[in-house]
């Protein structure tokens, strides 16, 4: 299998400069939506629908669907779950479909929607996400959803870690400056993540509104071998 390259986008603002119908993305929400998608799947979730606008989300909750929906942080007021993890590890969501709004995870799913192939990578499944992009022939740009188009560090630091398992298989190579930049934040951050979190904007946004419960979760490494993609507008697991 011929090498294959490996970048980082670190804003959905700088999406349009990696746009490619050949590569495979992997889109990065670390708090908290792609830890939340595949916390979903693993118990027991069969579907998620991502969509872009709070409006798209009412319509399905008219149709009787599930709504997972938040805006800045905070579960709107018509939806069934917020965007914490934790709302999808309860009973009763086996062989659920979901509709799911967030303020930028979900809006990063639907912009990569013309790759070849759509990954949802976190941290709780990191080496899955790992092994799958090894097995696959395409090459690959990681998608940091950041903070409303600005640079999230958390993302940034995952995509890292990322970086480090594919280029040591081998099989990638990368000129990335983005992926020299991760890769160090990672290996920085990697000394004691739990105490490096204090550094991240969106731990103190989600500690200001009681929602940083979650962190430790977010941040602890293959929890699942799940493996989310996102294809003709929803989200799957094989």
């Amino acid at each position: 299998m011929a090498m294959r390259n490996l970048e980082i986008c670190f804003s959905p603002a700088l999406f349009h400069l990696y746009e490619n119908p050949e590569i495979t993305v992997v889109v990065v929400d670390i708090f908290r939506a792609t830890t939340a998608i595949c916390t979903a799947f693993d118990h027991g979730v069969v579907r998620i629908i991502p969509v872009t606008t709070v409006e798209n989300a009412k319509q399905y909750k008219d149709k009787g669907y599930l709504i997972a929906a938040e805006r800045d942080g905070v579960k709107l007021d018509f939806a069934d779950f917020g965007n914490s993890p934790y709302n999808f590890m309860q009973e009763g969501l086996e062989d659920a479909t979901i509709v799911y709004s967030t303020t930028n995870g979900t809006q990063a799913i639907h912009m990569a929607a013309s790759a070849a192939k759509v990954v949802i990578a976190s941290f709780i499944n990191l080496s899955a996400v790992a092994d799958h992009l090894s097995s696959s022939s395409e090459d690959v740009v990681i998608l940091c959803a950041g903070w409303k188009d600005r640079f999230s560090l958390e993302d940034a630091v995952f995509s890292g870690a990322l970086a480090v398992k594919l280029l040591e298989s081998e099989e990638f190579v990368s000129g990335c400056d983005s992926v020299t930049a991760s890769i160090d934040l990672w290996k920085e951050a990697e000394k004691d993540l739990i105490e490096y979190r204090t550094k991240f904007a969106h731990t103190h946004r989600l500690k200001h509104l009681l929602l940083d419960d979650v962190i430790e979760f977010c941040l602890t490494p293959d929890q699942t071998k799940k493996v989310p993609l996102f294809k003709n507008g929803s989200i799957t697991c094989d």
